[in-house]
């Protein structure tokens, strides 16, 4: 029977393209273990291994095992996490091209 946690996944690792041998390996794990968590109940997984899920789906951990958090807003908050550890230059380059592609309102 799948939770939650695994229909996110799941649903994360399909939008991605990515197949569970994929996310398994990005996220330091096993297929079985990322099957496991998509398709069972299993033990609470520990949050090094929701967090390796987390930065491998481009989302939050509070977005995987909560049911509050909207995808928009982990996708957002990954980004800015990314963008948090840029050095100053690739930010500016970043800046400029979002003045380069406008505002579409």
């Amino acid at each position: 029977m799948a939770t939650p946690l695994g229909d996110k996944i799941r649903s994360l690792r399909k939008r991605k393209g990515y197949t569970l041998d994929k996310l398994a390996e990005m996220a330091e794990s096993s297929k079985s273990y990322i099957w496991e968590l998509e398709n069972k109940d299993p033990p609470r997984p520990s949050a090094d291994k929701i967090a390796k899920i987390a930065i491998a789906l481009d989302v939050t951990p509070d977005y995987l095992i909560t049911d509050s958090v909207l995808v928009e807003d982990a996708t957002d908050t990954a980004f800015f996490r990314k963008y948090r550890s840029m050095d100053p230059g690739t930010k500016d380059k970043i800046r400029r091209m979002l003045d380069l592609i406008g505002d579409d309102e």
